[in-house]
């Protein structure tokens, strides 16, 4: 993928501007967790669409500390363990108390199915970010600003690139360094300081 067709990462405010927009739908906390797992998460369409509350629930039944999902939810063999962002647990157990029922296994539903498809998914991130005037964003936006935040903090906490590879379940590094994006200040800083 040349980086011309790459999906713009979002920063701080426009994170931010989305959750606001997002608070004014009419599925609030629906749209919200779909957000957050792409952007805190780090998942694809497909995985938002297909993950099921078994893989974010703990032996209690109670939403857990991880995200486990399945090779069945991911693409191809890229099943992984995530763990949860705080604001991903938060919202996923505030959207959980406004189902009446669970009508499904799936963490996504729609008004007529208990399920939402993937082609679901890349629709609503492509109608919010239209609607908030962000050119170049869509439903891997969110992904790859997961991936470069990852990046950039990983060596703060002991970790690899390795580790960020693994978070976002590809089989290649050079698939994941394609996915994060360049920071020509930090270039500009450390270069001062050889």
């Amino acid at each position: 993928m040349g980086l011309g067709k790459q999906a713009k990462t979002l920063s701080r405010g426009q994170a931010e501007a989305t959750l606001a927009y997002l608070s004014t739908t009419r599925y609030p906390e629906r749209n919200r967790v779909i957000f957050l797992l792409s952007a805190k998460a780090g998942l694809r369409a497909k995985e938002i669409a297909l993950l099921t509350w078994r893989m974010v629930f703990d032996a209690a039944g109670q939403v857990g500390d991880a995200i486990h999902l399945t090779d069945v939810a991911s693409k191809g063999t890229s099943g992984r363990v995530i763990p949860m962002h705080p604001e991903v647990r938060a919202a996923l157990v505030e959207y959980r108390q406004t189902l009446t029922t669970m009508s499904g296994d799936h963490v996504i539903s729609t008004e007529r199915m208990s399920s939402a498809s993937p082609q679901v998914i890349v629709n609503m991130f492509q109608r919010w970010y239209r609607h908030l005037g962000f050119v170049g964003c869509s439903s891997h936006s969110g992904r790859r600003t997961f991936i470069t935040g990852t990046a950039r903090k990983i060596s703060t906490v002991g970790g690899s690139l390795r580790d960020v590879q693994a978070l976002a379940g590809h089989s290649n590094l050079r698939t994941t360094q394609r996915y994060i994006e360049e920071n020509a200040d930090a270039q500009r800083r450390v270069v001062q300081q050889l």
